[in-house]
C-alpha cells in the first residue's frame, strides 16, 4: 500500500494559472488547482500552510522581481512555479531572456525547499497554440533541463490528450475550467507521491457532438468582443490585467478553506 507522504507547507508562485482563473467561485474570487491541492494536503497533514503569491498577467520577470524572493524566504516543503508562458504570447518575445529568466528563478528556489515542482504547461487546441507552438516548447525544453538539474519534479500537463480538449478551457481560450483545474490537482497529487484518486485525470474525454457552423462563428465572435480586443488593447498601451492586484494569499498561515 503506498503511504502519502508528509509535506507541511506548500508556496505557489505564477500568473494566472497558478492563481485559478477561471475556475469561479460564488462570492467572484478564483480557486484553482493550486487551492484544490493546498485543500487536499492539509487533509491529510494536520497544521498544514499554505501561501498563493500568484497574480494574473505577470511575465517571468515579475515572478522573478517580486515573487521568487518572497516564495523562498518561507522556506516551505514544496513550491510550485510555473511562469513565462505569458512571454511566449507576446508578438515579440526575446526566448534567450525568458530561458535566463527561468533559470535564476529555479537556482533560487530549490535550495529554499524540499520539493520544487516545475510544469509542462497545457495547451489548448487551435490556431492560437499552432502559432506560439515553437516558442512554448522551447520553454518547455528548459524546464525539463532545469528539473533535471536541480532534482525538480516536472509535471507533465501539455502531453495530457484530456487538458488540450477545448471542452476543459473557459470561454476566454486562455484559461481552464473547474474540471481542468481538477485534474491539474490530481496531477500534481501524484506527482507529489499521494495516493491517487482519478488515475484516468489524463485521458481524453468522452466525444460529443461538435458544434454547428453557426454556434462557432457566434462563439468566436463573443470571444473576439469579450476577451481578444480587451487583450490587444491591453499590449498596445503597455498594461496587464495584473496591475496593482496584490498577491493572492501572500502569507505562509494554515489552510482554512
Amino acid at each position: 500500500m503506498q503511504t502519502n507522504p508528509t509535506h507541511t507547507s506548500l508556496v505557489a508562485v505564477g500568473d494566472s494559472f497558478t492563481e485559478g482563473m477561471s475556475d469561479l467561485l460564488p462570492d467572484g474570487s478564483y480557486r484553482g488547482w493550486a487551492d484544490l491541492l493546498a485543500g487536499r494536503m492539509a487533509a491529510v497533514t494536520p497544521g498544514f500552510r499554505y501561501a498563493n503569491l500568484a497574480v494574473r498577467g505577470k511575465l517571468i520577470g515579475q515572478i522573478v522581481a517580486e515573487q521568487v524572493d518572497v516564495a523562498a524566504a518561507m522556506r516551505p516543503d514544496v513550491i510550485t512555479l510555473v511562469g513565462g508562458l505569458n512571454d511566449t504570447l507576446r508578438p515579440k518575445c526575446d526566448m534567450g531572456r525568458v530561458r535566463g529568466l527561468l533559470t535564476e528563478a529555479v537556482e533560487r528556489l530549490a535550495p529554499s525547499c524540499k520539493q520544487l515542482v516545475l510544469m509542462r504547461s497545457p495547451g489548448r487546441q487551435g490556431p492560437v497554440l499552432e502559432r506560439f507552438r515553437p516558442r512554448m516548447e522551447e520553454l518547455f525544453v528548459t524546464v525539463e533541463e532545469l528539473a533535471a538539474r536541480h532534482d525538480a519534479l516536472v509535471v507533465d500537463l501539455y502531453g495530457a490528450p484530456s487538458l488540450s480538449d477545448p471542452r476543459l478551457w473557459d470561454v476566454d481560450r486562455l484559461h481552464l475550467t473547474a474540471e481542468g483545474h481538477r485534474r491539474v490537482a490530481e496531477a500534481v497529487w501524484q506527482a507529489l507521491g499521494y495516493d491517487p484518486e482519478d488515475t484516468e485525470w489524463h485521458t481524453p474525454m468522452p466525444a460529443t457532438v461538435p458544434p454547428g457552423w453557426v454556434a462557432r462563428r457566434i462563439a468566436d465572435a463573443r470571444f473576439a468582443r469579450r476577451h481578444l480586443l480587451p487583450w490587444i488593447g491591453r499590449r498596445l498601451t503597455g498594461r496587464s490585467s495584473g496591475d496593482g492586484r496584490p498577491a493572492k494569499r501572500p502569507d505562509l498561515l494554515p489552510y482554512d478553506r
